[in-house]
């Protein structure tokens, strides 16, 4: 793989100043668990939150650096084949770098999410798991192994 580095842009001009990814959690779901799942289960804490009319309401948790990862279909066969035994990813799927994958993925199952994929070590040095997370998102949770 090449590093994409070298083509890194001097931060002055950037445009994209932050990443927020905006979930919609359905109507009939539950709110209250979702919001619980990623701010208490996943630790997120809340960075604002309002409220609007007719029980319109938003809370926008920090969840640490942002990327926005492309990946190809080769590479993501790749990626399903070593993280979930082949399981096709949702064309979304957030990845949540974290201390410690496999008691992460321990606390989230505990907390409302459908495990997928065990913890397994993947080639590129990590930990990762898959799973079924509120509001209808399918997270990766992985620990890098190198720093």
């Amino acid at each position: 793989m090449t590093d994409a580095s070298d083509a890194s842009e001097a931060p002055s001009t950037r445009r994209v100043r932050q990443l927020r990814l905006v979930v919609s959690v359905p109507e009939g779901e539950d709110y209250e668990a979702a919001l619980a799942f990623y701010r208490d289960v996943l630790g997120m804490p809340p960075q604002e939150a309002y409220d609007g009319d007719e029980g319109a309401r938003v809370v926008i948790l920090d969840a640490g650096r942002a990327t926005l990862e492309l990946s190809n279909a080769a590479q993501v066969r790749f990626i399903d084949r070593v993280e979930a035994e082949g399981r096709p990813s949702a064309t979304l799927r957030v990845a949540l770098e974290v201390d410690d994958s496999r008691a992460a993925t321990s606390d989230a199952i505990s907390g409302g999410a459908e495990l997928i994929a065990e913890p397994r070590e993947t080639p590129w040095r990590s930990v990762n798991s898959r799973l079924a997370a509120p509001a209808g998102l399918q997270v990766t949770l992985f620990q890098e192994l190198d720093g």
